[in-house]
């Protein structure tokens, strides 16, 4: 396993990163745990988590991965394990949570950071990230920004008053930001540098074959002013791994969830995935290494969060790491990027 340092000064963390959004839903906190061990023995530090979580986002399961992720936690040397969580902001429907809830502000930041520090058992967090933009912006599968939407939000510069507050405390050791787009990572860095506050590691965005907009304006952000990339759904909820080709019905979150990942209910997702397919059998690959293979060894991608049901699942997952794809299939797997283009965005 490789690890490698989160931006200017941040945690030491595993090239793969252990997700953990389908804890207290489809996995019982023992199977979580079999996870979290099975993880932690192939040399991951790394584990993501959310307020949020599980997902999909209910009520009833509202704070059950932290709960369950800290049930383990309490049981590991705390120092060996980066830890990462998030803090859900507006501009969702998700009223369990602190109402609404109303902002990204002082109050709600305070209160999410007291509410995971409980369920995770701990004392801090080593990545605190804002879950998605509080201000008007296209995300989780939106591809346009509409200025007819804007509305009032708490400002960047207050939000990172908030965390800095944080930092200082000791409850969290670095921030890190999530589903931002390029203006908005600018401003963060800006705004830190400028009032010596305390400045993000990284930016946890959605990047997989389906999905390369990262490419187009954050890897420069990103590269230029040192945060990192922590690629999340690199196998785009299972589409990368060709199973919904043969059996659309096949078992899976987006089956067993209604209108559950509307991302990739798009027109161009099925000949995008049958022709990456392709690309894989020529080369003897299983699509799933194929997909994996091609984020954990992307340049600019810091950590690949992966997730899994199963641990046969993580297994397989985890061994991808040796499918580093050579120059000739990168050549190949941009080929069928130009023709297909970015179908899931």
């Amino acid at each position: 396993m490789e690890y490698r340092v989160l931006g200017e000064g941040g945690p030491k963390v595993s090239a793969v990163c252990l997700g953990t959004m389908t804890f207290g839903q489809q996995n019982s906190e023992a199977e979580a745990h079999s996870q979290l061990d099975c993880a932690l023995e192939r040399g991951i530090n790394f584990i993501d988590t959310a307020e949020m979580y599980a997902v999909p986002p209910r009520a009833e399961t509202y704070g059950a991965t932290e709960t369950i992720v800290g049930n383990w936690l309490v049981r590991q040397a705390r120092e060996r394990i980066v830890l990462a969580t998030k803090v859900a902001g507006p501009a969702r429907s998700l009223d369990w949570i602190r109402g609404g809830p109303p902002a990204l502000d002082r109050e709600n930041i305070r209160a999410a950071v007291e509410g995971s520090l409980r369920r995770l058992k701990t004392d801090y967090i080593d990545l605190y990230q804002l879950h998605w933009p509080e201000r008007n912006q296209p995300m989780f599968g939106q591809w346009q920004y509409d200025p007819a939407k804007e509305r009032a939000c708490t400002p960047i510069r207050a939000q990172l008053d908030a965390l800095a507050e944080l930092v200082a405390e000791g409850k969290v050791r670095h921030v890190g930001l999530s589903n931002e787009h390029p203006w908005g990572v600018m401003q963060f860095v800006r705004l830190a540098e400028e009032h010596g506050l305390t400045r993000v590691v990284s930016t946890q965005n959605a990047y997989n074959l389906l999905n390369r907009v990262f490419e187009y304006g954050l890897a420069e952000v990103c590269h230029r002013e040192h945060v990192g990339l922590l690629a999340y759904s690199p196998l785009a909820f299972g589409h990368l791994s060709g199973k919904y080709l043969d059996n659309p019905g096949a078992p899976g979150r987006l089956t067993a969830f209604e209108n559950f990942g509307q991302r990739y209910a798009k027109p161009g997702v099925r000949p995008a995935v049958e022709a990456y397919a392709a690309l894989a059998r020529r080369r003897g690959l299983s699509l799933t290494r194929l997909a994996l293979g091609f984020v954990y060894h992307r340049g600019c991608v810091a950590s690949t969060i992966i997730g899994a049901t199963s641990l046969a699942q993580l297994e397989e997952n985890l061994a991808a790491w040796d499918a580093r794809p050579d120059e000739e299939l990168l050549a190949e797997i941009d080929d069928i990027h130009l023709r297909c283009g970015n179908p899931a965005p």
